[in-house]
């Protein structure tokens, strides 16, 4: 007898081991549609994994502010809870236990007048936009209602900042029908300047709002000096302006820093902060904590209760729907690192920076226009001998791997041009020298090109041109421009 050994033949797609040898790396990526039929998942895996090979890297953004380095406890801490909504309180009580845990502990961070077994009064976000919108609201919400006891109109709310607020203030100005006045910048001072700031505040203006940490040159505003202004001016008025200080990225560097300075609850103005868990918090994206001094300056007709998830469950957020992941995240690196953990790395971006300051001054090619006191990232614009831009730098540094964005100030100060560096918990000394390195190879090879810009040659009479001295005038102004510019 004869046994077959014929094994049964399998579709020779689903059957090759090798993802490369099949035919799913023949076919471009669906863009628009859905495809009609699935695909092995081995494959779908390895092309998507493939393209994002071509997203930069995360660790040489050296643009944002963003936490790219987690241990990997906590990296498994928070896959192993990528599937819980945090929204389901009654479901996810340690989860709700935990952001409350950690609302107390920036509180007390933050110096606010709560008791050591005290609630404090706070929410964790979305990052510090959901966090700025909601301590807005509530601004805005208890102004009405003093307005509307008073019988006097609430249709022209506005808030007072620098022109150096970042993108999230302007939404929710927008947004939420606020008007934002802005005290402009000027060269050599890129914050708000509190005098300025305190002279634009009226009957209307719902609060103040400081920035610790500018996204432009890292710098914290005086809100001491503001609180003390604003006292006096509500003193002479009776208004009653409040201070919000938005310390998206100071707030998690100043008290183990700067533990003496002024700038949060300790001053008697200051009715509400956010922090970004995601930046100097050290928690990847997104999460924010908003915290208010207290119950009271959270008008109790902006708290939603819900009991349709299992419990009634007070809520005051504009997402509905979130992961715990990042809560879960944060809590650890509270309970990991400690006072004396989050200390020890902030002293050693700091300085990590001035390693890189120092490095970047010897080139003797560049102003540092940010300060030594503040967010650890260095913010410099070439000197008016350039012959070239800092965004001509940015875009040959990315060739090298790194991602260091050029921009403008905003008015009054446009005319300066800077490139910025923000120093991370992961941006290590070697990294800083290496940058250096690279930086100074980009700047020779710069100096080997044609100016971006041409140097017009100023005309002569013997020119034979009537309009000589017309145009003479014209050229002078130009070249007036160009080295305001940072192009010559």
């Amino acid at each position: 007898m004869v046994i077959s050994t014929t094994v049964p033949v399998q579709n020779s797609d689903e059957s090759v081991h090798s993802t490369f040898g099949s035919r799913y790396v023949r076919s471009c990526l669906p863009r628009f549609r859905m495809p009609e039929n699935s695909i092995p998942k081995e494959a779908a895996y390895q092309i998507i994994n493939d393209e994002l090979m071509l997203d930069g890297n995360p660790r040489l953004n050296l643009a944002s502010f963003v936490t790219t380095w987690m241990e990997p406890e906590c990296d498994r801490l928070m896959t192993q809870a990528i599937n819980k909504n945090y929204v389901d309180m009654d479901e996810y009580p340690v989860t709700t236990e935990l952001q409350n845990r950690c609302v107390n502990m920036i509180a007390h961070l933050f110096n606010a007048p709560v008791g050591e077994e005290e609630t404090a009064v706070g929410v964790g976000t979305v990052g510090s936009s959901e966090a700025i919108m909601l301590a807005g609201l509530a601004f805005k919400r208890k102004w009405q209602i003093k307005r509307r006891a008073e019988g006097k109109p609430t249709d022209k709310a506005n808030i007072v900042t620098g022109a150096n607020v970042q993108v999230c203030w302007e939404k929710f100005a927008r947004y939420f029908e606020v008007e934002l006045k802005e005290v402009k910048l000027r060269e050599g001072y890129y914050v708000m300047d509190p005098l300025k700031a305190v002279e634009m505040v009226d009957e209307n203006t719902i609060c103040v709002a400081a920035i610790l940490g500018s996204t432009l040159n890292g710098e914290f505003e005086d809100v001491k000096l503001l609180n003390d202004l604003l006292t006096q001016k509500n003193k002479e008025t009776g208004w009653n302006t409040p201070i919000h200080v938005d310390a998206a990225s100071g707030g998690f560097i100043a008290p183990f820093l700067y533990p003496e300075l002024e700038w949060d609850f300790r001053l008697p103005l200051v009715k509400s902060i956010n922090v970004s868990g995601h930046k100097y918090g050290l928690v990847y994206a997104g999460v924010g904590w908003v915290v208010w001094r207290s119950k009271e300056d959270l008008p109790e007709d902006l708290i939603f209760h819900i009991n349709y998830l299992g419990a009634d469950q007070p809520t005051f957020t504009l997402n509905f729907s979130k992961g715990s992941s990042q809560i879960i995240g944060q809590y650890y690196q509270f309970i990991r690192l400690g006072f004396e953990g989050y200390k020890n790395i902030m002293e050693n971006c700091m300085e990590n920076a001035k390693a890189l300051r120092e490095g970047i001054e010897k080139t003797g090619r560049f102003e540092i226009v940010s300060k030594e006191m503040g967010v650890p990232l260095l913010a410099f614009a070439l000197k008016n001998t350039s012959k070239h831009d800092v965004f001509e730098i940015s875009d040959s540094l990315r060739r090298f791997g790194w991602i260091v964005p050029a921009y403008t100030m905003p008015a009054d100060a446009q005319h300066i041009a800077v490139l910025r560096i923000v120093v991370r918990e992961d941006f290590s000394r070697s990294l800083a020298e290496r940058l250096v390195s690279d930086l100074q190879k980009v700047l020779k090879e710069l100096d080997s090109l044609p100016s971006k810009v041409p140097v017009p040659v100023a005309p002569t009479k013997a020119d034979g041109s009537e309009n000589a001295e017309k145009i003479t005038k014209y050229w002078m102004k130009l070249v007036a421009k160009n080295k305001t510019s940072g192009v010559c």
